[in-house]
């Protein structure tokens, strides 16, 4: 069993990361119906939060089913975190997540996300000032460090750990590699290994394929998987591993009516929740993984991502299940 604060987990559980546009209440929904252990929302800013903006604001809605759900946030101002931490509180989250990792230029250049981490004290001091804010688990998602040459991430963590951070989760890259490269595992298992460690320490990046959280688990040794890219437009990834991890076998491929009904029904609750326009725009990013693999599928693809209007992307989906009901994924 893997614990956070006091928030029993199973063993080697698989977590949702913090994806902006991306962890949304819809998506985090069918995520959580397909296994995900912990789900994270979109990162929120501190600024925007004691601002009261409307983008920021909406982030804070979260819902029952999604429990044990975390309130991600981001900032390099104390002031500002520790007020947002108050407004976090009343959406009542299960866990409040610290982001020292995200290596968008906007956010870096305001000394936030990775950007704290060429200040490692600063780090220590936000984590030591949020933990004693409240009484919710404070956990951290973080990279390797700055660049190649800067990372000391087993420093880190302890650090982190020493001041209350109740769990940790690493990307397996530097800041400098934004997304490129292959993310390196090595230096979180260090952080395992540390005899002086003794929260959770979860892995991040590349993890893609059922085998690879096997990998992670077995061979690096970490207490769980914070699954990311992999899982966008296939909410059912999370399904495929836990069914790779209790038999050794592959899941059935996903039938195509449990796509196109997967896809009617992210895009009506994106609807629901943030209205027409945007839950049009936001969920396109998603059909693209919802429909993989299939040949000549372009000009539905076309349609569904160029469509300004929820009944033409529905009449879209209405199409690829008539033209396409019968095929077989491999």
């Amino acid at each position: 069993m893997v614990k956070i604060g006091s928030i029993e987990l199973p063993e080697f559980p698989l977590l949702l990361a913090p994806m902006e546009d991306v962890s949304d209440p819809p998506f985090r929904a069918l995520c959580k119906e397909q296994g995900a252990d912990v789900v994270y929302t979109e990162f929120i800013s501190s600024e925007g939060l004691i601002r009261d903006a409307v983008k920021s604001t909406m982030k804070l809605d979260i819902y029952e089913k999604e429990r044990p759900v975390g309130i991600q946030i981001f900032g390099a101002n104390l002031d500002s975190m520790l007020q947002a931490i108050d407004i976090v509180e009343k959406s009542n989250p299960d866990i409040i997540d610290i982001n020292f990792g995200c290596p968008v230029k906007k956010v870096v250049s305001k000394g936030a996300g990775a950007g704290i981490l060429k200040d490692v004290c600063l780090m220590e001091k936000l984590t030591a000032e949020m933990v004693k804010r409240t009484n919710l688990p404070v956990t951290v998602k973080t990279r390797l460090g700055w660049d190649h040459d800067s990372i000391h991430i087993v420093e880190v963590a302890e650090r982190l750990q020493d001041v209350g951070c109740a769990a940790i989760s690493i990307h397996g890259r530097t800041r400098a590699q934004m997304y490129k490269g292959a993310a390196d595992w090595g230096p979180i298992a260090e952080v395992k290994n540390n005899p002086r460690m003794h929260i959770p320490v979860f892995g991040n990046g590349d993890v893609n394929t059922p085998e690879r959280a096997i990998e992670m688990r077995d061979q690096y040794g970490l207490d769980g998987a914070m699954i990311g890219r992999a899982t966008i437009g296939n909410p059912w990834f999370f399904k495929q591993v836990k069914h790779f991890m209790q038999t050794g076998e592959h899941l059935e491929p996903i039938s195509m009516l449990e796509r196109v009904e997967a896809a009617r029904r992210h895009l009506q609750m994106a609807i629901d929740w943030k209205g027409e326009v945007l839950g049009v725009l936001e969920t396109r990013r998603h059909y693209t993984n919802y429909f993989k693999g299939i040949p000549d599928f372009k000009p539905f693809r076309t349609r569904m991502v160029t469509s300004d209007h929820s009944t033409d992307v529905f009449a879209a989906f209405d199409a690829v299940e008539s033209t396409f009901g019968d095929y077989q994924f491999v």
